[in-house]
């Protein structure tokens, strides 16, 4: 289980819950009602998943790939951490994931 933490866009906590080995952030954050529409219903055709991922955690994701780079390129509010939450599966190895909700 990855304990997984969502902040607003001011950097509060909005809510936390544990989820399973194999799903997917994009999921687990629609399910807690955070504001991630992900209007491509995950499959990397958009960007309105942009999240923005604590630093200490962002090294320990695996790299984001060429065309999630490109999507990545028309958020708005985009730093060196930022990934898309359909993107990240959460495999079991992270104990803890800590992401931001852009503005």
């Amino acid at each position: 289980m990855t304990h997984v933490r969502f902040l607003d866009s001011a950097g509060h906590l909005s809510s936390e819950t544990d989820a399973p080995p194999g799903t997917r952030l994009l999921d687990v954050a629609q399910a807690l009602g955070e504001p991630l529409e992900g209007t491509c219903e995950g499959q990397m055709a958009c960007s309105t998943c942009h999240v923005i991922v604590a630093a200490e955690d962002f090294d320990r994701l695996p790299p984001a790939s060429e065309n999630e780079d490109d999507l990545l390129d028309l958020a708005p509010h985009v730093t060196r951490t930022s990934r898309l939450a359909c993107q990240i599966v959460l495999d079991g190895t992270l104990e803890t994931l800590t992401v931001r909700i852009p503005g």
